[in-house]
């Protein structure tokens, strides 16, 4: 897959937003939703994995630092990638009603709540649980803002650098329980990297004409007969049914994983196989789409309760 050109997919010229004076009874919820909570709380949830799965010692203190330290970090790059976006996400159907372009939060008060989230959650991490994870916490922050974010209006490739970014949560709780990162702990990189391309490629399809509206380049909106798409999304799936396998391949989980990684595999890998046919890829979208979000906790919550039990 070439990569796009820059020159063909730059966003046309447009007014820049006007400072809207934030209404005060939504302002409250406005800083709420520009941390994405949903997004935010897998962030929370596979660091929490990463330390589960490092076998640490019970550490109740721990934990409930990495579980806010995570989402104050996850929080903040949210909001200051909504923050970067503005302009944008006014002009797709699919975004102007988020808190910036609606005119719930202005721009000033994203970036200083968005810059905010991310001191405070990097300090509670270096300070409450250990150097290591506040040291990633700040890697996703700025690899998510500084190459993810503006690589979307430039190239295809996006999503994978993307996914750089959302895998390195389960190193933060890795690194909260060991201090450093070993075999275990790079698999869940892997399985997480691997996991989202599938995943966010099949919104990409779903949402292509918005992308395209936007201005963003995504694989969908460059090759719009699908075709890349879907072999991409099944070259990645299989990619991810390999790593995902690893640990059991390496001694670090049992029959337990096992038994749920292989028919979960064979679940995701029939939805990727559907979506890589042309006839109804909108509706094998939704399906692996749907089935990725299932798979997911599954995979993991085999993973450490195998660990744990075994």
């Amino acid at each position: 897959m070439p990569p796009a050109s820059r020159d063909s997919y730059s966003l046309p010229e447009t007014p820049s937003i006007a400072l809207v004076e934030a209404r005060p009874r939504s302002l409250a919820l406005g800083l709420y939703e520009l941390t994405k909570p949903r997004l935010s709380f897998l962030s929370v949830v596979t660091a929490l994995v990463g330390y589960l799965a490092a076998l640490p010692a019970k550490d109740f203190w721990v934990i409930l630092h990495l579980f806010c330290g995570t989402a104050l970090a996850a929080g903040s790059a949210a909001a200051l990638n909504q923050w970067m976006e503005r302009a944008t996400d006014a002009r797709m159907r699919r975004t102007r009603d988020r808190p910036i372009p609606s005119g719930q939060v202005t721009p000033l008060q994203a970036l200083a709540w968005g810059l905010g989230l991310g001191v405070a959650g990097v300090a509670q991490l270096a300070v409450a649980v250990h150097p290591l994870a506040a040291l990633l916490a700040a890697a996703t922050i700025l690899t998510y803002l500084l190459l993810y974010t503006p690589l979307k209006r430039r190239s295809i490739w996006a999503t994978e650098v993307g996914a750089i970014s959302g895998a390195l949560p389960p190193l933060i709780g890795w690194a909260a329980a060991r201090g450093t990162i070993d075999g275990l702990g790079w698999i869940l990189f892997g399985i997480l990297a691997c996991w989202q391309i599938p995943h966010f490629l099949a919104i990409a399809w779903t949402y292509r004409r918005d992308y395209a509206e936007g201005g963003f380049p995504m694989l969908p909106v460059v090759f719009p007969d699908g075709r890349r798409t879907g072999r991409w999304a099944l070259a990645t799936t299989v990619l991810l049914v390999a790593v995902s396998l690893l640990p059991v391949a390496f001694g670090m989980a049992g029959l337990l994983y096992l038994a749920v990684a292989v028919p979960a595999n064979l679940w995701i890998l029939g939805a990727a196989l559907g979506f890589n046919r042309p006839a109804g890829r909108d509706a094998a979208a939704r399906r692996l789409f749907l089935v990725s979000i299932l798979y997911l906790p599954a995979l993991l919550a085999a993973l450490v309760a195998d660990r744990w039990l075994f």
